[in-house]
């Protein structure tokens, strides 16, 4: 089931911004999240604010919820005002936003153009698992807007798809890629999960293999944590399959970086390698440089001028917000600068780019040296601090020194 939410202060009724938050959006890229939060099964694994439709109740279904997001983005509008710039990037993000189809995907994409515009160039990302689209619905989501598609591979290999209960089989995602391309997708992402109880180094290598001869233009290679409250959580518990071996996934993090690389795919981000700039995901890189987003639907998160909050997360309290024209926010937080400062160093450090050391305090700059020294960073002509491949993998320790 769906992870607890943060704590928070509450949030205005009318969705209102603390004074001064708003006059940022003039000066920071802007970028829309909607959180579509279906699926038709839930995975093992997964604490995500997801619902299948046995879990639904009444007041929320797939088939108002485009228009109860919307709904929302009107309000979002109203709530910016005149300053908000065009939007940049848009993440359709999920759940399984395929659930829907393409036409109501696509209108959710003209709601936004009517509110907020969409700048030239605009990436718009949809997330998808493979069994959820085919060659003519791909086509249909590219003729839509869609720009960028994400897909949900995770693994190439039976055994380790059946512990995470994935139910795809293992060459649909590399079919699904294919298709992506036939239909004018210039940018196709892959997600993968390496350190899978039962995994193997040699399963881990054919699952980057598989992805790479899929032709993506961008990999995510994420760690598996095992979340409280998940089926996965309670076989492990139950002593029926091994916890991850934290050694085995160090190990499987260097494979990745090694053979994505020799590749051509680069590394941008501790868990993103891109072939080039322009492969990068835009969206997430807004998240990761502190930039402006609204977030759209049941639990989606936003940041504006410091100030973040968070929707309420079941799909009928959701429904009931919006429809009696009021802010879906459950709570919110207010960062202080010395919080804002703390986060920047946390992203920032998780990029290829690196921390600027002026970021740094004199003993967070004490540290950068320190790990230099230890071979954990570069300090580079720029001043910036740059994790090395041994320094990714104690990104955590790194941060946790440089911000004191």
């Amino acid at each position: 089931m769906p992870g607890v939410p943060p704590a928070g202060e509450p949030a205005p009724r009318d969705g209102s911004l603390p004074d001064g938050a708003a006059e940022s959006l003039g000066r920071r890229p802007f970028g829309v999240y909607v959180h579509v939060p279906f699926c038709q099964t839930r995975c093992g694994y997964c604490d995500f604010n997801t619902y299948t439709a046995a879990e639904l109740g009444g007041g929320a279904s797939r088939e108002s919820y485009a228009g109860q997001a919307a709904a929302e983005i009107r309000f979002a509008r109203k709530v910016l005002g005149p300053g908000v710039p065009p939007a940049a990037t848009v993440f359709l993000g999920g759940g399984t936003p395929t659930l829907l189809p393409p036409a109501q995907l696509g209108g959710l994409l003209t709601a936004l153009e009517a509110e907020f515009g969409l700048a030239p160039g605009c990436e718009v990302t949809a997330e998808a698992n493979p069994e959820t689209v085919d060659e003519r619905s791909l086509a249909q989501l590219r003729a839509a807007g869609i720009t960028r598609i994400s897909l949900g591979m995770q693994s190439a290999v039976p055994h380790v798809l059946a512990v995470l209960d994935r139910v795809h089989q293992p060459g649909r995602p590399a079919q699904c890629a294919r298709w992506a391309r036939a239909a004018g997708f210039e940018h196709v992402s892959l997600d993968l999960i390496y350190g899978t109880p039962g995994e193997s180094d040699a399963d881990w290598r054919a699952s980057l293999e598989a992805a790479l001869a899929a032709g993506p233009d961008h990999i995510s290679a994420y760690a598996l944590i095992v979340e409280e409250g998940t089926r996965l959580a309670a076989r492990i518990r139950r002593g029926e399959i091994p916890a991850p071996d934290d050694d085995a996934m160090a190990d499987r993090y260097l494979a990745a970086d090694d053979l994505l690389s020799s590749a051509g795919l680069r590394w941008y981000e501790i868990s993103n390698w891109a072939a080039g700039p322009g492969a990068q995901c835009r969206h997430n890189l807004l998240y990761w440089t502190s930039g402006n987003w609204w977030g759209v639907g049941p639990g989606a998160h936003s940041h504006v001028g410091g100030t973040r909050w968070w929707n309420v997360r079941h799909p009928s309290a959701y429904a009931a917000r919006v429809s009696a024209g009021d802010s879906p926010a459950q709570a919110r937080e207010i960062l202080t600068e010395r919080e804002q400062r703390l986060e920047r160093i946390l992203l920032l450090t998780r990029l290829a780019g690196g921390c600027p050391v002026t970021e740094l305090d004199p003993a967070g700059r004490a540290a950068a040296r320190a790990a230099v020294a230890d071979g954990l960073a570069e300090r580079e002509a720029h001043e910036r601090v740059v994790l090395t491949q041994r320094g990714r993998l104690l990104a955590d320790a790194v941060v946790r020194d440089l911000t004191g």
